[in-house]
């Protein structure tokens, strides 16, 4: 990955990545209580990457990623009482509800940010991430031919954003720091040869 340093000195050019599909209201202020009542009342776990610990915080169904080794185990399933919105999301992003076998929902406390990245590979090819609490902002950057093209997409409460595409494949992404308490809800499908459980 290009340093820091390089690709912020790059032209910069606002583009809307294609495969970026964006909803706001996707949940109503009942379905987003009847959400955060269940997510507030999760534990979550440390994030622990080259010996630092994230301020965010996360709980994972379905599998659960390890962060150092970038691999995935089984571990419990999605809580039933958020099948519904497993449901709303695969009709979101036209996947089959049952093939969103990977969901991770994620604390953010204020100041708690994520860095660039793109989801790892063994993850499939289309993200959905349903936005609770307090709003952010989600940035996309990509460095092509010398060029940076960079987006910013608001994502307030009740909100849902699809990666799909070059969005997902071709783009980073990261969240800058959050200035009240958000949880997000991420669903992903998984590569069958990637399951830690064949």
């Amino acid at each position: 990955m290009a340093s820091v340093d390089w690709v912020a000195r790059q032209p910069a050019v606002e583009e809307r990545p294609q495969g970026l599909v964006s909803q706001r209201d996707f949940l109503d202020k009942d379905e987003e209580r009847r959400a955060l009542a269940v997510v507030a009342e999760m534990e979550f776990d440390e994030i622990r990457m080259r010996g630092q610990a994230a301020r965010r915080t996360v709980r994972h169904f379905g599998y659960a990623y390890e962060y150092e080794t970038w691999r995935l185990h089984p571990t419990e399933p999605l809580p039933p009482e958020l099948g519904w919105l497993r449901d709303r999301a695969g009709a979101f992003a036209d996947v089959r509800p049952a093939d969103f076998a990977q969901i991770l929902v994620s604390r953010y406390p204020p100041g708690a940010t994520i860095g660039w990245h793109r989801d790892a590979p063994m993850f499939g090819a289309k993200v959905v991430g349903v936005s609770l609490g307090a709003p952010c902002r989600l940035r996309l950057r990509r460095i092509r031919g010398g060029t940076r093209s960079v987006f910013a997409l608001d994502l307030p409460p009740r909100s849902a954003y699809l990666l799909s595409g070059p969005a997902r494949s071709a783009w980073q992404h990261s969240i800058p720091p959050v200035k009240d308490l958000r949880y997000s809800v991420t669903f992903r499908t998984v590569r069958r040869r990637d399951r830690g459980d064949e």
